[in-house]
């Protein structure tokens, strides 16, 4: 048996659907599927960065970047139906058929090209000191939550929870989202629970010049703004 103890999973399918080839589209003049690779990389936090994908080109440039691909997605998990606890259960059992097994996994986006290798450090750090089962990146509403409305049968607009109408902003609690970018855990729990998100699962804080969901035109140009706003052009 080979045990290692900490696996990146970098889950990458063909069949981008919204936005074609949206895996390995070029962003800022590579192909974005690079800026999880290197992230990986450069945390210094991996036994193994591999990508989990149905397609040989996707496979190639993963290869090309110092990913790993050693082997390829099922077609049942490389539709778009598969979730990402599907593809990730498919990896680890059949690294576990060849007797390859993880103490802990960090599945990472292959679209989140703001990405630090700061924030998995800092995922896999609270993972261990606190012993948690999970930790997600998670970032704030730029609004209180407890003062959203909604539009009523009526065409009318009100409040979701009007117990906050005279609320001031500054004294309601924080809410979170998933920013979508990875998912850090414990291979063990994961399987056994079929879940990421349990009980104990804790949150890494991003602020949101560190994230965007990337699923239109729009917001993939969002995306590049960001990126060179941070990095240069």
């Amino acid at each position: 048996m080979t045990s290692a103890k900490r696996l990146a999973l970098i889950p990458a399918r063909g069949g981008s659907q919204r936005i074609p080839r949206k895996n390995i589209r070029s962003f800022c003049g590579q192909p974005i599927i690079k800026y999880s690779i290197d992230a990986a990389h450069a945390s210094g936090l991996f036994d193994v960065v591999m990508v989990s994908t149905d397609d040989e080109e996707i496979a190639g440039i993963a290869r090309q970047f110092g990913a790993e691909v050693p082997f390829m997605r099922s077609a049942k998990n490389a539709d778009h139906e598969a979730t990402t606890v599907d593809v990730i259960k498919e990896v680890l059992t059949t690294y576990a058929a060849q007797d390859v097994h993880f103490e802990s996994c960090c599945c990472i986006y292959p679209t989140a090209p703001l990405i630090h290798a700061e924030s998995l450090r800092a995922s896999f750090e609270q993972l261990e000191r606190d012993g948690l089962d999970s930790v997600f990146p998670v970032v704030a509403f730029d609004y209180p939550i407890q003062r959203a409305t909604r539009i009523n049968a009526s065409g009318c607009l009100e409040l979701i929870d009007s117990s906050h109408r005279f609320s001031r902003s500054q004294d309601l609690a924080p809410a979170y989202h998933d920013a979508g970018q990875f998912y850090t855990f414990r291979t063990e729990v994961l399987l056994k629970t079929g879940d990421i998100w349990t009980e104990k699962t804790g949150a890494v804080v991003l602020s949101a010049m560190q994230i965007q969901d990337i699923d239109t035109e729009d917001d993939w140009a969002l995306a590049e703004l960001k990126f060179e706003r941070i990095n240069g052009p």
